[in-house]
């Protein structure tokens, strides 16, 4: 993938990664560029097909592009951050730490992902006490 299609991916997503919201420039993980539809699954490397990603919700995506709506077990689309309005599928709780699903793709992302692990809340927590959370 050439790089400025990556940079282009990278400047949309405001440099967090389009799941989880973790900011590249306070994270632990490495970010990629990654398919929201699998090249597996007849996707394709269209812009409109690519996310920014933490390496963690990008290998808990892997191929998937469905998940089980923990309220309802149903299977249900993964977010899908080209087509879908976070707001529409989350909300912030607990001073911007916690990622709630208020939808089915939102409940079945957040559990897919897992969205609320400690490690990622714990940063969300430091960076809200100083400003830096959310990013936007």
């Amino acid at each position: 993938m050439k790089a400025s299609i990556k940079l282009l991916v990278r400047e949309r997503a405001k440099y967090c990664c389009e799941y989880c919201i973790a900011q590249l420039k306070f994270s632990a993980d490495t970010f990629s560029t990654e398919h929201i539809i699998p090249i597996v699954k007849n996707g394709t490397d269209a812009v409109d097909n690519l996310a920014f990603s933490c390496q963690y919700c990008n290998n808990l995506k892997y191929t998937a592009i469905h998940a089980i709506d923990p309220a309802t077990g149903n299977m249900v689309n993964i977010y899908n951050p080209r087509k879908d309005i976070w707001t529409d599928h989350f909300e912030w709780y607990d001073n911007f730490t916690i990622i709630r699903g208020i939808s089915s793709t939102g409940r079945a992302t957040e559990n897919r992902l897992k969205l609320n692990r400690i490690g990622l809340v714990n940063l969300r927590k430091v960076l809200f006490e100083t400003g830096f959370h959310p990013p936007f």
